[in-house]
């Protein structure tokens, strides 16, 4: 028995309505597991033994999400319920997708059919667990099993390897040996799965509390071999897999994954393009990667403290300890205070004004120009005073004058 929290609460009477109008319904899969583990619950989902078409005409305001896998959306005042039918699925031609999904009125067909045994558990409406697949023993053992014949749960969908090892980090479980043993197998298979459905697991797998023991998982498994730029730096994963500690961002994560690969400066765009990281996302972490490199040799000096950004500089610190180095936020943050400016908007002359003071045309030079003093109002050459960056420019910029 579960006693149910303010999720579930809210949500039952929407499970309530399904059944007053004769069919079956639960709350199904990963709140169920995260309940029964006393930890937090974001959503909830619900399965039913009534079709689609019988949802829609039981609750008056819907939206097919997923109609064709069974899935609709109910509207229920400020809140949005995923309901989904009991269904089966047929072969699957691409590791990806079933052929065919087939509605049907057995929740333990449908849970047949989930990728691990935690996961393929339910729960009615008085809190009552059902549980036919020992999902609840295996979440006491803190194991990682695959519902019924784990080489038919992978050739189902292979990305289900990838969540094995995710879950195996994010939950701190360990793996049971035949699920293991599929996944090193049957591995190539992941080659079949879009990176951008890799990633969003391996990222997990990155932030979890059993970041190391998955690593060694993934590694192991050889699933490594199959995912953007990593198939040749097992050496590099497995130093990585040593680090103690729980990674706290994904910038912290592809950042000290970049460190430990030893990428390059130049390297590092194309690795994260391969992974389908946003254009944001490569920014920020080039920086951090940038920032880290520096920072493992020497404390940050103003020039660089600015380039980086203060956000993501505290981040570099968070992350000296995983390389046995001390973190001085406190000194970050004095040096952060002594900036004389925080970005180049905050420069009292602009490209306008030395062109007047130069009676110069515009051009390449004048970028320059204020790229010069603005380091040099960093590096505490020159006060962020007009006056005084006028004088400045005109000794030191002689040179650059556009006309």
């Amino acid at each position: 028995m579960i006693a149910f929290n303010q999720k579930f609460t809210t949500a039952l009477p929407i499970i309530e309505k399904i059944q007053a109008a004769g069919f079956e319904a639960y709350f199904v899969g990963g709140c169920v597991r995260d309940a029964l583990l006393n930890k937090e619950i974001n959503d909830v989902d619900i399965a039913t033994s009534a079709f689609p078409a019988e949802v829609k005409k039981i609750f008056p305001k819907t939206i097919d999400v997923g109609i064709e896998h069974g899935t609709v959306m109910v509207l229920s005042k400020d809140d949005s319920y995923e309901v989904t039918t009991f269904r089966t699925e047929s072969t699957y031609q691409d590791f990806r997708r079933p052929d065919q999904v087939v509605f049907v009125r057995s929740l333990e067909e449908d849970l047949k059919r989930r990728d691990f045994t935690v996961n393929a558990l339910a729960m009615d409406q008085e809190g009552q667990v059902i549980d036919y697949f020992d999902g609840v023993n295996d979440l006491k053992r803190g194991l990682i099993k695959a519902v019924g014949s784990p080489e038919e749960r992978f050739f189902e969908d292979a990305l289900r390897m990838m969540r094995g090892v995710r879950f195996v980090s994010q939950l701190d479980f360990i793996m049971d040996n035949e699920t293991e043993n599929a996944i090193h197998k049957h591995h190539a298979l992941l080659e079949n799965i879009a990176v951008e459905r890799i990633q969003v697991e391996f990222m997990k797998l990155l932030l979890g509390r059993g970041r190391q023991k998955a690593l060694k998982a993934f590694i192991q498994t050889e699933l490594y071999r199959y995912c953007p730029g990593l198939s040749l730096y097992k050496n590099e994963l497995e130093s990585f897999a040593a680090l103690e500690g729980r990674i706290p961002t994904r910038l912290a994560a592809w950042t000290m994954l970049l460190f430990m690969l030893k990428k390059s400066e130049d390297e590092v765009e194309t690795f994260l393009r391969e992974w389908k990281c946003s254009k944001k996302e490569l920014q920020r972490v080039k920086t951090a990667y940038i920032a880290l490199q520096q920072r493992i040799k020497e404390p940050l000096n103003r020039l660089f403290l600015y380039q980086s950004g203060y956000e993501i500089a505290l981040e570099v610190e968070y992350m000296l300890p995983f390389f046995n180095r001390e973190s001085d936020t406190a000194y970050l943050e004095e040096l952060n205070a002594s900036l004389p400016i925080k970005s180049k908007h905050e420069i009292v002359v602009s490209g306008h004004d030395l062109l007047q003071q130069f009676d110069a045309k515009p051009g390449k030079w004048l970028g320059e120009a204020l790229d010069k003093i603005e380091t040099a109002i960093l590096l505490g050459e020159v006060a962020n005073e007009r006056v005084q960056l006028i004088n400045w420019a005109d000794s030191h910029l002689e040179k650059n004058r556009g006309n």
